[in-house]
């Protein structure tokens, strides 16, 4: 606690550059901090250290409670300030309690000759005065009151006292109002981070994950396993496998849920731009940094990265990560202060590792550090059973984005497992939302799915499941080399451009052949 100069040194009367004074160091102490319970001390700390009055007090009014309590005390023994939490005055009570119903200062001469002071606190001189001024709101009602003692009487100070306690508790006022809407603001938007997290914990969720054949058995059961843990897990898979999916089911049911997962592409920018994105760089780094600026592993410290298409990545990177693989710690692009992290690995390629290994590709020593636990997603055309499953996920997703009902045939679904997917569960997606546009009442039938007409060889692979039908062709008189749209535009030409008669000549619909008009951009106007 400072000390008061002496009364040699000066009056403690208070005077007009005193109050200059104090407002200045009171101003400072209330933009320090948005801490409420800080700053109300630190702001009655400045009254008794440079306006000369003790035991300040602040008190709030609870409207809950509909009575004011101590919010902040200075001056006072630490057993007493601790007590002084659960010390309320109800309206009208006392003399805080008055100036709270009154909504007007009151100011005593001297404590003892006014049997409304309480003093339920034990602290104030009974032969100085006390000063109690209420703390303005927004709507006519007090937040409270502000209340001090000054340390030596001169009734004729008093009145200047009291204004400048006035002109305290309008400060006290904006900042109260201020953390209030801060505190408001805060409560928001934690609620909001914890629906988030509720809702992408739920969507990740291992009761969400959409698979009933053997091999994803068996890979839903690895992923509860290695999901408990720190180590590195490696997916393997062709492209549209869902490899992302998989990293997030890891990180969102591991004990590193509540922190940042940061995912980057290693494959998406050139070797020069990976090192900056990964590690980050320092202002003045190279042309263009013009601040410093986090990186991934830094940005993901206490979470997990996900590092997908790691294979596409240089021999001069891998070196790099490598390193922060086995040590924990990088620098910055242009910097030389050491980092540590603590980051979990999850890594995904569609390339065969171990052949890239063989031909000096990729680094073995990398290859063995990101290979801990792998995951090997199987090709869509290697789990056919999953196919009416994970079709009903994504209509059931597409209905809730397009805002109405959707349905798929079993004729559609017979047709869907009839084909070899190459692009995985991706390409089914794309072909459902396609089927879903074209599907005017909502049901998705086997005349508005359309495969990707540059797969069309590949639409009966070999083995097909029995009972299953083979997908629709369009066989035209002609030659057998001729792709859908040549052979479409054949079938039109012998049937004079008449779609009912093409359609009979394809062993199609008429629905099927108009849509695939529109599909294959067909000019019916200009033949």
């Amino acid at each position: 606690m400072s000390q008061l100069p002496t009364t040699a040194q000066a009056s403690r009367r208070f005077d007009l550059s005193q109050q200059f004074t104090a407002l200045h160091k009171i101003s400072v102490a209330l933009s320090r901090s948005l801490d409420l319970g800080q700053t109300l001390e630190a702001m009655i700390q400045a009254l008794y250290e440079h306006a000369y009055m003790q035991y300040g007090m602040v008190c709030l009014f609870d409207k809950t409670r509909s009575a004011l309590f101590i919010e902040a005390l200075y001056g006072a023994d630490t057993e007493v300030v601790k007590g002084c939490k659960n010390v309320r005055y109800r309206i009208g009570e006392g003399i805080l309690g008055t100036v709270m119903s009154q909504q007007r200062s009151l100011v005593l001469p001297r404590v003892s000759d006014d049997p409304r002071f309480l003093d339920r606190l034990n602290l104030y001189d009974y032969g100085l005065p006390f000063i109690c001024v209420p703390i303005p709101g927004p709507d006519g009602v007090p937040l409270g009151v502000l209340a001090a003692q000054p340390m030596e009487l001169h009734e004729d100070r008093l009145p200047a006292s009291t204004r400048f306690l006035e002109m305290v508790a309008n400060l006290i006022c904006q900042t109260v109002r201020l953390v209030g809407h801060m505190s408001v603001e805060t409560e928001a938007l934690r609620q909001e981070r914890d629906t988030l997290r509720r809702k992408v914990k739920h969507q990740y969720g291992f009761d969400n994950m959409v698979g009933n054949s053997q091999p994803m058995r068996q890979i839903f059961d690895v992923i509860r396993q290695v999901s408990k843990w720190d180590t590195t897990v490696l997916v393997r898979g062709e492209s549209g496998t869902g490899k992302e999916l998989i990293a997030n089911a890891i990180h969102y049911n591991s004990p590193r849920t509540l922190e940042p997962f940061v995912k980057f592409n290693c494959a998406a920018l050139p070797d020069n731009l990976l090192e900056s994105e990964l590690f980050g760089h320092e202002k003045g780094a190279f042309t263009g940094a013009v601040r410093q600026r986090k990186g991934r592993f830094e940005l993901a410290d206490g979470g997990t990265l996900f590092l997908d298409e790691i294979g596409e990545s240089s021999a001069s990177f891998q070196a790099k990560l490598l390193r922060i693989l086995q040590e924990g710690e990088m620098e910055r692009v242009g910097g030389d202060t050491t980092i540590k992290v603590n980051v979990r690995i999850i890594a995904a390629t569609n390339r065969n590792l171990e052949e890239e290994v063989r031909a000096g590709h990729f680094r073995e020593d990398l290859y063995y550090r990101l290979n801990v636990m792998p995951i090997n997603l199987p090709p869509l055309r290697e789990r056919q059973d999953d196919i009416v499953g994970l079709s009903q996920f994504l209509i059931a997703k597409l209905a809730a984005k397009q805002g109405r009902e959707l349905r798929i045939s079993d004729g559609a679904l017979r047709l869907l497992m009839g084909y070899s997917w190459p692009g995985n569960v991706r390409e089914l997606e794309n072909c459902l939302e396609r089927a879903s546009v074209m599907s005017e009442e909502g049901l998705i039938d086997r005349d508005v799915i359309l495969f990707n007409h540059s797969e069309t060889s590949a639409m009966a692979p070999q083995g097909l499941p029995r009972g299953v039908a083979p997908p629709a062709h369009l066989d035209a008189p002609g030659d057998s080399d001729m792709d859908d749209r040549q052979k479409l535009i054949a079938a039109l030409e012998k049937s004079g451009w008449v779609q009912a008669k093409a359609a009979r000549l394809l062993g199609m619909t008429p629905r099927q052949v108009a849509y695939r008009i529109q599909i294959l951009n067909i000019n019916m106007h200009r033949l």
